[in-house]
């Protein structure tokens, strides 16, 4: 069945997917499309509406994203967002003003009560609003009605409605605006008509007749982790095609303190068919010696190609490969922000490896973090898989500066244990993003008893985000810290000092390496 969708056209504005994810919020189906998408791309959607999302730029500057000027003439109502707004003014005939005082934060944007407007419908007189602009609209376009005005924009709405055209000057999609979920409902509903037919109960169904018409009678082999990804990936292409699929789970040694095992007996119970492989030795010998992050990475990425396709060989043919591609790797890959520098390489994003001729099904790539895990409850998939927080592809080896050995990985994965262990005691594990121990490349001097000691330090990370890509350090109450230091300096032999690392994403990475 098709959806009713609204399509948003991404102008580079940070806050992009929380729109999509306000909507799907509503149930209402919303795909992201760069602004150069050409016309007959987005009409192959046949979008219910279309968005022109926020943006960095300046309407009139050198090199500023302009889309095609028919997406307003596709006939289905439009709403222009900060620079989709100014865009859109640009486009229709209205004229633009740069602000003498860049309104970026909150701001209060007051209704003119004569207009009877769409999208303020139910709205209170004044609003509490997120702002990120250095211009405004001046003048709004012809047959435009003034909606809403704020100190510094004479025009903060405009709407004409006969012509399906709405625009905002702030960003109902972020926390900071009140009512936003209400502005975006009152334009993806009243205005759009949509019913809200997109649901996750929908979505497995569609996914699973989906992967049978993709594979037929092929066979599909998949790679797990342990992680919500891979395991809600799996579980969906099962209840497709049964043992049509095979799944292999390399355990590469570098995995939390007896992950490996609790791994594969959880995979029993949901019935995947699943073929472990310890890989422990192969992968400590490649990394002996290596302290280069990326170099580590590297070769634990091109280590994993090799123990899974000697597997993979050994059970027979395979047409497809699964992967647990998520949307916002699909988003980021066809960005507008142009090429980005190499922070770290990604150990699940950039196509398949030279030699692999498999096709893919990538049964979750329109779905965010949040949504997966809502998939993998209506699947009846264990809690444990659903709540469990990311860990880097590498595992451990990018948690231990400098070089990796079985020394090291015990040390580590008994501080970690202890982390993890005290983080879900105190009710914080679900209510962060991430929580771990680091083993730092650091000695120092110590005393454990009457003896001096000359051991290793151990950095907690913690931090509080919504999708990885920005982060906060978590403020974990200092008796929490204080029990997780006291542990491991007393249960794990040689870590005698623990720091708490209070940086934020960015300038800093969430992981250390």
């Amino acid at each position: 069945m098709a959806h009713q969708t609204i399509i948003v056209l991404d102008f580079g504005s940070q806050f992009t997917q929380l729109i999509a994810r306000r909507l799907r919020e509503l149930s209402v189906y919303c795909e992201i499309l760069p602004f150069n998408t050409s016309l007959d791309a987005i009409k192959a959607k046949a979008p219910t509406g279309v968005i022109l999302s926020g943006g960095p730029s300046s309407v009139d500057e050198d090199g500023a994203p302009h889309c095609d000027r028919a997406v307003l003439d596709l006939g289905v109502p439009t709403l222009g967002i900060c620079y989709g707004m100014q865009l859109m003014t640009d486009m229709l005939g209205g004229t633009l003003g740069r602000s003498a005082h860049r309104e970026f934060g909150h701001a209060i944007v007051r209704r003119e009560t004569a207009v009877n407007s769409r999208l303020l419908k139910g709205i209170p007189d004044e609003l509490k609003v997120w702002a990120s602009h250095g211009d405004f609209v001046a003048t709004a376009p012809p047959g435009f009605q003034v909606a809403a005005t704020s100190n510094n924009a004479p025009v903060a709405v405009m709407e004409a409605p006969d012509r399906g055209y709405y625009a905002m000057l702030f960003h109902p999609e972020v926390a900071h605006t009140d009512r936003g979920t209400d502005l975006l409902r009152n334009f993806a509903f009243d205005v759009c008509g949509c019913t809200g037919d997109w649901t996750i109960a929908s979505f497995i169904d569609e996914a699973t007749a989906r992967i049978k018409a993709q594979v037929g009678q092929g066979r599909v082999v998949c790679g797990l982790s342990g992680g919500v990804d891979s395991t809600v990936a799996a579980s969906i292409i099962h209840r497709a095609i049964g043992d049509h699929l095979q799944c292999i789970f390399v355990d590469n040694g570098l995995l939390r303190l007896n992950e490996a095992q609790q791994v594969v007996e959880r995979y029993k119970r949901l019935a995947l068919p699943v073929h472990h492989v310890d890989a422990t030795d192969i992968f400590l010998t490649r990394l002996a010696g290596v302290t280069d992050p990326e170099q580590k990475r590297k070769i634990i990425g091109a280590t994993f190609i090799d123990v899974f396709n000697e597997k993979a060989q050994a059970l027979g043919d395979f047409d497809f490969l699964a992967q647990g591609t998520l949307y916002p790797d699909v988003i980021e890959s066809v960005s507008v922000r142009g090429p980005s520098a190499t922070i770290k390489s990604h150990h699940n994003v950039g196509g398949l490896p030279e030699g692999m001729k498999f096709k893919l099904v990538e049964p979750l790539r329109e779905l965010f973090k949040d949504e997966v895990r809502r998939v993998g409850r209506d699947l009846g998939i264990e809690k444990e898989f659903l709540v469990r927080q990311p860990f880097p592809g590498p595992g451990l080896a990018v948690r231990i500066l400098g070089d990796v050995s079985r020394d090291k990985i015990a040390l580590l994965q008994k501080a970690d244990a202890i982390v993890a262990d005290e983080v879900r005691k105190a009710g914080w594990y679900e209510r962060i993003w991430q929580s771990f121990a680091v083993l730092l490349p650091v000695q120092s001097v110590g005393v454990m008893g009457d003896a001096r000691t000359y051991e290793f330090t151990v950095a907690v990370r913690a931090v509080e985000s919504l999708d990885g890509m920005t982060a906060d350090w978590a403020r974990l109450p200092h008796d929490l810290l204080a029990t997780i230091s006291s542990r491991i300096v007393n249960e794990v032999r040689g870590i005698n000092r623990v720091v708490y690392d209070i940086s934020s994403k960015p300038p800093s990475t969430i992981e250390w390496e």
